[in-house]
């Protein structure tokens, strides 16, 4: 789960960098607002990396994925995006999930059925 999460939030750190210059162009935000609000955001998707297998990790995801969505009111394409990418993360985190149990159940079976190889390539 940890890959899929993280490359999420990687790609919306760029998503939010991108939202951030179009941003700049509303006559009615500064400049020192746009890159406060979008600096927070980009760090709290890296850190959140980080974080995904930590409780609460995967519940502040959703609060990123829902303030994507809410930019939208200041930059529109952003309810297109932010809409696209808490898909994506309800992806990463459903099927990450899934993937996780799938590997704990193939490491759990009998080591008899999987023999370790020595640095050779030998079985052991």
């Amino acid at each position: 789960m940890r890959t899929l999460c993280a490359s999420t939030l990687i790609g919306e750190f760029f998503v939010i960098g991108f939202a951030g210059l179009v941003a700049m162009k509303e006559p009615d935000l500064s400049t020192a607002t746009v890159w406060t609000v979008c600096g927070v955001l980009m760090a709290l998707s890296v850190l959140l990396c980080g974080m995904i297998t930590r409780p609460g990790g995967v519940q502040l995801g959703w609060a990123l994925q829902i303030l994507l969505i809410a930019g939208g009111f200041v930059v529109p394409s952003m309810f297109v995006l932010g809409a696209a990418f808490a898909a994506l993360w309800w992806a990463s985190v459903h099927y990450g999930r899934k993937i996780d149990e799938a590997k704990a159940r193939f490491a759990a079976q009998s080591p008899a059925a999987h023999p370790r190889t020595e640095a050779g390539g030998n079985p052991a």
